[in-house]
């Protein structure tokens, strides 16, 4: 439980040593006067507005976590702040800049310009926080994005040398940001992401001591927080690029942040900020929607062209191939906490994900361990097995209150070199600038290879998971060479549980790097609950030198003569609202679910889903948390619309006439001699719901059952006006040539009636 005010939490989140910039005091500190610092205030913005907006925002895959409110200014040497002349000669310039009530305060500047003698600083006014001195080469393009500042104000210092008094330079300060949610008040900050999260340093964290070296915090557009790694290219130089999401920004990277080693140096939280380092300034070199990827390169700060020496950086190696790895961790920083990781033990699957209309786009990952991600860790890479790159962070639904939700990375294989792009829209031009053509690097600095390394994944295409119609499979599997060795013979042992170890000999030739696909030989199962699993035995005839990746496994159900069942699920533009269940036909058994989706009001997407199915009768249940169903409303122009299908055949659906369902609808359906069963519910929970009601057009029944009904509609006086039958759960009925005045409609079913009234307008 955290029992720190939000004025102590502030202190302690901040008062840790940072670095940013070459280090040094303030030249103001080295004289004895005290000058009369002018002002510059920034009232405080509406934040209840705020927090409207970022309760809309604030989930993966849209944007960064936004902690600041950006107050757009030109501050300058001849239009604020003050001169003061020094004993040696040089010339002060000095500025305070507050913001009403923040809890933190950043700056970015532009069209700036630090002759060499000159040197700027910017602190907290008691200057237990320092950032500087900068220099002319942490300017990018004229730009530096400043590290954030506890409390709110700061000053801002600008010495010129005595030899610079005719050659001052420029300093512009483009923005102000007002940090209104960085502590305990919005459950943010050091020790403010869920409870879950484990810190990067727990021992599970020990192995991956040179990835957690690579993670870093950004902050972008000068208030929003995501996560990113640099990345190895095949020069193997420490060119400095950051993997990171597409959508952690688009522009304004010369003022991007790019926060080093923030992490506790235990398991536990700490009680105060532990030290961190910064660079700032970057060039956007490649970014993809489809998979979601953006890749920067640090310009700013830099010392020989990499990061400095003191950073204790690492550049991890990446995986191309697109092979599944057994198993796959993440280091991050959820919701702009200190670094954590999270671990999935199971083989990650490719998939189409967050919208995207590429397919296998996307790595799905369900986190294990009790860990989690969150917003703010949007862009964290996605290490496999032995900590190569395969992904980074783009969306998901996971948390500590949901851990069973997966995530989505946006995969290296997707964003490599995608057919018809340019440059700058892969990662194969930057990362392998040697044209190498491998399917894989080792990070730099260079980590110990071994001689003879083989490993296990499984096949793209790869069948053993989930449900499958049928009785035979045939999986496949890829071996990789990650050794200096060439691998000429390989033996794999392999079991589908229950069943007997089976033993398959593959020989060829793979030298370093090299990867080949091999298909089992055909298997016939019965019905019932399969494990997978597959292990390399020998390479080579020797035992391999690493075993971490020689092993995968996965669980599947097999079901003979099963039904394949697809839901196509048309969303309208509040995807956030929409979340679904497929269930057993006595509604006690969850047997596959979805949502929430993300928003887009441009395209909303259509969600596909495939089941293999036994014979029986299902109820697939649809719920809106606002209560309008699929009709967007408002800016949404979009109106929803789901379909069951088996063999082409319309099991069940709702209509785009249908879409306003109000909170939920329930939509059984029957597969095979199970169609005989028309009461999927039970005849004494026969029910039928009008809508709307009055109505001046048409109006509607939905039925909770399936099988024949018949309708009648009689006037007040007893009249027969109308008769009809129905076999499907919705029904409608136009109106228009009614008189005004009250109806009855009587439906039968199963020697069951039900009589309701309703009225025409």
């Amino acid at each position: 439980m955290k029992t720190f005010s939000t004025a102590i939490l502030l202190f302690l989140v901040f008062l840790g040593f940072s670095q940013q910039g070459d280090g040094g005091s303030p030249i103001s500190s080295k004289f004895a006067f005290d000058p009369e610092i002018p002002k510059v205030t920034f009232a405080q913005p509406d934040l209840e507005a705020l927090a409207a907006e970022d309760e809309a925002r604030d989930f993966k895959g849209i944007a960064p976590w936004r902690f600041g409110y950006v107050n757009t200014t030109d501050l300058n040497l001849n239009n604020a702040g003050a001169w003061f002349d020094l004993p040696n000669g040089g010339k002060l310039w000095m500025l305070e800049v507050t913001c009403e009530n923040a809890l933190t305060v950043n700056l970015t500047l532009q069209n700036s310009h630090i002759p060499e003698g000159n040197q700027f600083f910017v602190y907290h006014p008691n200057r237990e926080f320092v950032l500087g001195k900068f220099v002319e080469r942490h300017l990018v393009d004229g730009a530096l994005g400043l590290e954030l500042i506890h409390g709110s104000r700061a000053v801002v210092e600008y010495y010129v040398a005595p030899e610079n008094t005719n050659n001052i330079g420029r300093i512009e300060i483009a923005s102000v940001t007002h940090g209104y949610r960085t502590a305990e008040e919005f459950n943010r900050g050091l020790g403010d992401s869920g409870s879950c999260n484990m810190n990067v340093n727990c021992p599970d964290g020990q192995p991956y001591v040179n990835q957690r070296n690579a993670a870093v915090m950004l902050v972008s557009g000068s208030n929003g927080f995501c996560s990113g790694s640099l990345i190895n290219n095949t020069a193997n130089d420490g060119k400095p690029y950051v993997l990171t999401a597409n959508h952690c920004g688009s522009s304004g990277f010369a003022n991007w942040i790019f926060r080093f080693n923030w992490q506790a140096t235990g398991c536990n939280n700490p009680g105060s900020s532990p030290t961190f380092q910064s660079l700032s300034g970057s060039v956007s070199r490649a970014s993809r929607q489809p998979s979601d990827m953006r890749l920067v390169e640090i310009t700013g700060g830099l010392v020989g062209g990499t990061v400095p020496a003191s950073y204790n950086a690492f550049f991890p190696g990446w995986d191309n191939s697109g092979n599944v790895p057994p198993s796959t961790f993440c280091i991050h920083h959820p919701s702009g906490d200190i670094k954590k990781i999270a671990f999935d033990d199971d083989p990650a699957s490719a998939v189409q994900a967050m919208g995207s209309n590429e397919p296998n786009s996307s790595w799905q990952v369900s986190w294990d361990r009790n860990t989690t991600t969150e917003p703010g860790s949007s862009g964290s890479p996605l290490f496999d097995n032995v900590g190569r790159i395969i992904g980074q962070l783009w969306g998901g639904g996971a948390s500590c209150s949901n851990l069973a939700s997966p995530d989505y990375y946006g995969r290296v294989s997707s964003s490599w070199n995608p057919n018809g792009s340019t440059n700058a829209q892969q990662l194969e031009h930057w990362l392998d600038p040697n044209n190498s053509g491998v399917s894989f690097i080792n990070g730099y600095p260079e980590e110990d290879p071994v001689a003879l390394d083989a490993g296990i994944s499984q096949g793209s295409n790869w069948e053993l998971t989930g449900i499958i119609c049928g009785s035979s499979v045939t999986p496949t599997l890829n071996i990789t060479n990650f050794g200096t060795e060439t691998v000429t013979a390989v033996n794999i042992t392999y079991a589908y549980n229950p069943g007997a170890n089976q033993t398959y000999n593959w020989s060829g030739s793979l030298t370093t790097g090299q990867s080949t696909t091999i298909t089992l030989p055909l298997q016939t199962l019965t019905d019932g609950d399969y494990g997978f699993s597959a292990t390399i035995s020998t390479v080579n005839g020797q035992t391999d030198e690493n075993d971490n990746n020689n092993s995968t496994s996965s669980t599947f159900s097999i079901i003979d003569n099963g039904y394949q069942v697809q839901m196509d699920l048309q969303l309208d533009c509040y995807g956030d609202e929409i979340t679904w269940r497929l269930l057993d036909q006595n509604q006690t058994q969850t047997l596959a679910s979805g949502g929430p989706y993300n928003n887009s009001f441009n395209n909303p997407p259509l969600v596909t889903e495939n089941w293999c199915l036994a014979e029986a009768c299902y109820v697939l249940e649809i719920n809106d948390s606002y209560g309008d169903g699929l009709v967007g409303g408002g800016f949404c122009q979009t109106v929803g619309s789901l379909q069951i299908t088996e063999s082409s055949a319309v099991l069940n659906e709702i209509t785009a006439a249908q879409a306003n369902f109000g909170n939920q609808r329930k939509l059984p359906f029957c597969l095979g001699e199970a169609t005989n069963n028309i009461d999927v519910f039970g005849e004494e929970n026969f029910q039928v719901s009008l809508f709307p009601n009055p109505t001046s057009g048409d109006l509607n029944a939905d039925f909770n059952v399936l099988g024949q009904k018949s309708i009648e509609i009689y006037s007040a006086q007893g009249v027969l006006i109308h008769q009809a039958t129905t076999a499907q759960t919705h029904w409608n009925f136009d109106t228009s040539a009614l008189a005004q005045g009250m109806y009855f409609i009587q439906i039968q079913f199963a020697g069951k009636t039900q009589t309701l009234k309703f009225v025409k307008k």
